[in-house]
């Protein structure tokens, strides 16, 4: 959950790993700090408290020069935010490293190096690797023997990138559990441990694999396996633009990001629909006979990918008539489950190295599946590379820590997968098509839901001065309502929860009163007469409601504030419906004055447990 950036090249390095940093800023701001080896041989740290603007203007200061650099914004695991707990971390002088990751054996690692003399100046699981290297190094090891001798001893996830003032030309990376990219330049090459840092410098990259270890220079790159042979990863070539990282016209990322829905759907749908059918091979070659054998579909993510999960969930069943389970990947992981006949098992993450959903990956793939899906936006990670079957999102970078047009795309993904399962089971060419025509017009639809974005803005000065907030929301919408509670707790520190509305007698209609603002999502379905029965429990108690509906005249008398929503097919109503309350969260954090981008206490990509 933290962010690396390492290079080797015959310029000063530094202005590469502070350009980095700030890119990676997402994965982790609670402190960052630099190291550069000079061409005297002298190891150059600085490390601040905070975000990569307080290094930078250190660092700016008094640049550091070098060709051989590494650097590392960090999201807390071990130890407090502070100065000493910043990466990189470095012994004697001589070896810095940076890690991502946790240690779980660091306690008796630290004892052991204690024990030998070497004193700790931080809380960190990390400072027990670089003074296990020092130790390698000063035997006589070279730096590649000496990592690799110390990665020996460790045990739980890492990626680490390391250098040495007495290998001036060369750093030394490694990865178990955490990813790690290697870029390729001209006399020159770099590390990170996502593609976006790089891309201001290259555009080609080796995606390590789980238990790689590379030594890097500037003209070669060197890569063994987790059993020491010497391997060749194949180079790729990324998409996407370096200038993904800015905001633009937009005051954060996340605004900018709930704006780029319409061309991020558009994106997803690329390819996939010709006319008023689906693509052949969608999911791959002979996905199509694959599917024919599926007769049931297990589902694993975590947080807003859970939530597109559960509503996939309804859509397989009812569409694909396939029974569906929905479970968060972290609790799936460590209880005993059974594997049903002919079973897919589908993860779903936006950075594809979540590390619970990749555990549960590896665990259903020894667990007899009959094949794995992954839904993910990261082209080269290591859910879509361990997969048998892939559907990539599309959205393109996403900055914001708070998940919105990866949400929306990874709804649409899953909705193509329900149209690929149903058309395997029988569904009507007639339904089919109807469905096809319905996604098809799904950006536009999306479009027409955005011009909401001025009256919700004025609306969230009702919620501003609040300190709770209830979700309500029944069938398709009830994982809506989760994903907006979801939102607002995450960006404006609001508590916030969601229910499914006929829960409301069962406990939560104790907490609703005049200072409880209740927001209600209510598509024109099948449950929308059960649902306004609900409302009318919450007006009983005095609560205040705030509705997205299909049909305003069905509410406006009630008193209640009500928003009007661009007419959508039932069955997508989910992708439309969540919209607005992406705009809701992002105007009240904006109001309150708070982090909206980078919120307190969360990262982007949780690749730690």
């Amino acid at each position: 959950m933290c962010g690396i950036v390492g290079a080797v090249a015959q310029r000063d390095v530094y202005p590469i790993l502070l350009e980095g940093l700030r890119i990676l800023e997402y994965r982790g701001y609670d402190s960052a700090g630099v190291a550069v080896v000079g061409p005297d041989g002298t190891l150059t740290q600085l490390r601040r408290l905070g975000k990569v603007a307080e290094l930078q203007e250190a660092v700016e200061a008094s640049p550091p020069a070098g060709g051989l650099g590494i650097a590392h914004t960090r999201w807390a695991t071990h130890g407090v935010p502070s100065e000493a707990n910043a990466h990189p971390h470095q012994s004697h002088n001589r070896v810095a490293l940076v890690h991502n990751g946790i240690i779980e054996n660091h306690e008796v690692l630290r004892e052991a190096l204690k024990a030998e003399g070497y004193r700790f100046s931080s809380e960190t699981d990390t400072e027990v690797i670089v003074h296990s290297i020092h130790k390698e190094l000063e035997a006589g090891a070279a730096l590649l023997d000496a990592v690799r001798a110390t990665i020996a001893r460790l045990h739980g996830a890492y990626a680490i990138a390391v250098v040495d003032t007495h290998h001036p030309d060369q750093m030394v990376v490694a990865r178990a559990g955490s990813p790690l990219v290697i870029g390729l330049g001209l006399g020159e090459n770099f590390v990170a441990s996502d593609q976006l840092a790089l891309l201001p410098v290259t555009r080609r990259f080796i995606f390590l694999e789980e238990g790689d270890i590379a030594q890097v220079t500037r003209s070669e790159i060197s890569i063994w396996n987790r059993e020491g042979q010497p391997v060749e990863r194949p180079v790729t070539e990324s998409e996407l633009d370096h200038e993904a990282a800015d905001k633009g016209p937009y005051r954060h990322h996340m605004q900018k990001e709930i704006f780029e829905q319409p061309k991020a759907i558009a994106d997803t749908l690329e390819g996939r629909l010709i006319d008023d059918h689906l693509a052949p091979g969608l999911l791959g070659p002979n996905s199509e006979a694959l599917l024919r054998d599926i007769e049931h579909v297990q589902i694993v993510a975590c947080g807003t990918s859970y939530h597109a999960g559960l509503v996939a969930r309804y859509w397989i069943e009812d569409l694909a008539g396939l029974p569906c389970q929905v479970e968060i990947a972290s609790e799936y992981r460590y209880r005993k489950t059974v594997v049903p006949a002919n079973a897919l098992f589908v993860t779903i993450s936006q950075s594809g190295e979540t590390a619970d959903t990749l555990a549960a990956l590896r665990k259903a793939k020894a667990a007899g599946f009959r094949a794995t899906l992954a839904i993910c936006n990261v082209p080269g990670s290591s859910l879509v590379r361990e997969s048998d079957l892939v559907l990539m999102t599309r959205a393109g970078a996403e900055i914001g820590v708070a998940s919105t047009k990866a949400f929306t795309t990874q709804l649409v993904a899953l909705f193509l997968l329900t149209l690929n399962l149903a058309s395997q089971k029988g569904m009507a060419k007639e339904k089919l098509s109807e469905l096809v025509r319905e996604l098809k017009h799904l950006p536009a639809t999306v479009e027409q839901v955005l011009k909401l974005d001025g009256a919700i803005e004025k609306l969230a000065v009702d919620f501003a001065d609040k300190e709770h907030t209830l979700f309500l929301g029944r069938g398709t919408q009830y994982p809506v309502a989760l994903e907006g509670a979801l939102k607002l707790k995450e960006i404006s520190y609001i508590h916030a929860e969601a229910y499914p509305a006929g829960e409301l007698k069962h406990g939560p209609l104790a907490l609703v009163d005049a200072n409880m603002p209740v927001v209600a999502v209510a598509p024109n379905d099948e449950l929308l007469e059960k649902l306004k029965s609900n409302l009318e429990e919450v007006k009983a108690r005095g609560g205040r409601l705030y509705l997205f509906v299909a049909e305003k005249q069905l509410f406006e008398d009630d008193g209640s504030t009500v928003f009007a929503m661009p007419g959508t097919h039932s069955a997508l109503a989910p992708v439309a419906y969540t919209i607005p309350l992406q705009l809701l969260s992002y105007h009240v954090a904006v109001i309150r004055g708070t982090d909206v981008d980078q919120p307190r206490n969360l990262a982007k990509s949780v690749t730690v447990e």
